[in-house]
């Protein structure tokens, strides 16, 4: 149990890193794309918006 605990923490530490708020927003945008592509719409812009959206937010409070 301890080693799957272990592999468990690294792989959460790899995907979420320091910021969990970007990860939580990175799936959300993967969400929202597969949403709107499933519906029919031309939606392989809208992840490259949104992490776009989220390295500026995330750039902005590191440097206040």
């Amino acid at each position: 149990m301890t080693r799957l605990r272990a592999a468990w923490l690294a792989i959460w530490d790899f995907v979420v890193g320091d910021d969990w708020r970007l990860a939580l927003g990175v799936v959300l945008a993967l969400g929202i794309t597969a949403a709107a592509a499933g519906a029919g719409a031309t939606a392989w812009w809208i992840t490259p918006v949104v992490v776009a959206g989220l390295l500026v937010v995330s750039v902005w409070r590191a440097a206040r």
